[in-house]
């Protein structure tokens, strides 16, 4: 298993247990048997990634073949990685215990901008050259996927290949050819040129940028013969896409310690700053029996005792109360709980109610995202102040008393009203409470409001927007901790300064490629950590690599501008972005997916909920 002296280390770290390996459902294969391994990174903690549904769906896809080999890397805290280096220990994998310089593909997912040095470090933490151009050999070949690889370009020198789209299909298909290519005596070269043409990879290496004099992107323009356009990869037949019946166990206490069930991928919403609700079209939905299926053999082969059923908006499942019925015939026998964790609150109903009424009464959460009507129409949230307390009262009468609402501070057009406007909403919700005369008795109400300062982020409609300076944001944040206008309501917020770098990174283009490697010179990890985020070294690393972050983060740009990642295909039209960032501005709705089709573009991938609505498409 692990390399010997890590037993040493592991009294001296916080949480030993991440980094032994051993658990139940884990695969352990012999070498000599294998052609190919595959390092799966997560480039976070143990306890995050092993919460992770992503990375249960692909060890288990790549590990079906018995000549691949995936095992598990996790980015070790900061205590560990001194000790490592103290004891030149170099990263390792958890099933093997070999170091990740053994493997043929290093694979991150990329989950979140704030990762980025997370992925860096844990290159520099296992030996291998952080560049492409130094790796030369058909070897360490460092591939990427997950939702921030819609725009890889600020990752762009470090990635042999990224993956677009779902990777069920497509991960194991590129290690296919790359077993082949290695049977061949092909060069990393030669590979690269191949795996461009698989539908879903992008080679940022065959790609050349150019610049206008204003710092914006001129043109990309492909070579040796790479698509000018990289269309991401669709999987339409979710009953019959892969999915494990198994993953290993963790040891310790993760994030989400349950079993996540994928019910639908996709979102038929269209809310206007959310990235996920566009670039996981065309939305597609599971059977009951498919997913009924699913959780028994989850149940069976770990233990837990609580499933949750995962997806953007799970009220939005077709069939949830025929699913929740047939799920109840063997969960409360078993004792085995059901979470929804993602309720709309236009979705929450009383038939809804009574079948989770089970479900222990810690808390609900929703999220209006904005205060005002006004603003919710811009963002096109399509949910009423009306809905939200109908909604809220459902819940009391049912024995609820502690509300939790999302909101977003800083979206396009908002005005210092709109802010205020947060906590009125969150005012009558407590009043909600008081006035429903079959609330829980004995009780007050606890309203905690939660606000993230928004983040323009590619293939939205509010790509085009500049996101507020971070002077700004603190005014609006104080502006609702200074005006909360009752002890039974609550406000948190989180920090502008990583939501300013996040913009920064989602935004970015191929020059921000020096500023990440400086970060890794200099040690920078784990900035999505409080601990460790140190704001003031960001900006003196932006200013040495002579790069205005404000450029990307801050700066509205014109519909005529060229992207970074307008080379990417991801099914949605531009010229449909463009229409709704323009009905935002007149703070006009658009339908959802299931009441009249949009033409976003998606129904191209021809599956799902487009292939449904195709009556309605041009």
């Amino acid at each position: 298993m692990y390399p010997k002296k890590v037993e040493k280390l592991l009294p001296k770290v916080q949480k030993p247990g991440r980094y032994v390996g051993g658990e139940l459902n884990s695969t352990v294969k012999e070498k000599s048997e294998v052609e190919v391994r595959f390092a799966f990174c997560f480039p976070d903690t143990y306890e995050i990634g092993m919460s992770h549904l992503g990375i249960k769906i692909l060890y288990g896809a790549i590990n079906e073949r018995p000549y691949f080999w995936c095992e598990r890397v996790f980015a070790p805290w900061v205590d560990m990685e001194e000790k490592m280096k103290e004891e030149n220990i170099p990263l390792y994998a958890l099933e093997s215990g070999d170091p990740v310089e053994d493997f043929d593909f290093i694979g991150f997912t990329l989950q979140y901008e704030l990762s980025y040095t997370n992925v860096l470090n844990m290159l520099k933490l296992a030996g291998i050259p952080l560049k492409s151009a130094d790796r030369k050999e058909l070897f360490h070949i460092v591939v990427g996927g997950g939702p921030c690889a819609c725009n890889p370009e600020p990752l762009a020198d470090f990635f042999d290949l990224f993956f677009l789209g779902d990777g069920e299909e497509v991960d194991v298909e590129v290690m296919e050819l790359y077993r082949r290519c290695k049977r061949e005596g092909k060069s990393k070269a030669d590979f690269l040129e191949l795996a461009a043409q698989v539908e879903g990879v992008y080679v940022p290496s065959l790609y050349d940028v150019a610049y206008n004099g204003d710092g914006t992107v001129q043109s990309y323009t492909p070579k040796n013969g790479a698509p000018a356009t990289v269309k991401k990869r669709v999987i339409n037949d979710m009953d019959h896409a892969y999915y494990p019946d198994s993953f290993p166990v963790p040891m310790i206490d993760v994030i989400f310690n349950r079993i996540s069930e994928e019910v639908l991928r996709g979102c038929i919403r269209g809310c206007r700053f959310c990235q996920a609700g566009f670039i996981y079209r065309p939305f597609r939905e599971k059977s009951v029996d498919t997913i009924d299926a699913q959780c028994r053999a989850w149940c069976d082969s770990t233990g837990y005792d609580e499933i949750s059923l995962a997806s953007l908006s799970t009220s939005d499942y077709s069939e949830l109360i025929e699913l929740l019925d047939r799920l109840h015939l063997w969960t409360e026998k078993e004792k085995v709980s059901i979470s929804l964790p993602s309720l709309r609150v236009d979705g929450f109903s009383p038939e809804l109610m009574e079948r989770i009424n089970s479900v222990r009464k810690s808390g609900l959460t929703f999220a209006p995202e904005a205060g005002s009507q006004r603003m919710r129409n811009v963002i096109n949230k399509n949910v009423t102040e009306e809905e939200l307390l109908h909604t809220v009262n459902v819940a009391f009468t049912e024995g609820w008393n502690r509300i939790k609402l999302y909101f977003m501070i800083g979206l396009p057009t908002e005005t210092p009203d709109d802010v205020l406007a947060i906590l009125q909403l969150g005012q009558k919700v407590v009043d909600a409470f008081y006035s429903n005369p079959d609330r829980p008795k004995g009780k007050g109400v606890e309203v905690s409001l939660s606000t993230a300062a928004f983040v323009p982020k590619p293939f939205t409609p509010f790509q085009w927007f500049g996101q507020d300076t971070m002077d700004t944001l603190h005014e609006k944040q104080k502006a609702l901790k200074g005006n909360i206008p009752t002890k039974r309501m609550s406000v948190s917020y989180h920090g502008a300064q990583t939501s300013f770098l996040e913009a920064v990174f989602a935004r970015g283009d191929r020059k921000l490629c020096a500023v990440l490697e400086k970060a890794a010179e200099q040690n920078f990890r784990f900035d999505g950590w409080d601990e460790c985020f140190d704001f003031d070294k960001w900006m003196k690393l932006f200013e040495d690599c002579g790069i205005d972050p404000a450029f990307y983060a801050n700066r509205e740009r014109s519909f005529d501008e060229v992207f970074p990642w307008d080379h990417l295909d991801y099914g949605i039209r531009k010229e449909f972005l463009q229409r709704e960032c323009e009905r935002a501005y007149r703070a006009e709705t658009t339908p959802n997916c299931r009441e009249k089709c949009s033409n976003c573009g998606a129904s191209c991938y021809k599956g799902g909920l487009c292939v449904e609505k195709r009556e309605n498409m041009v």
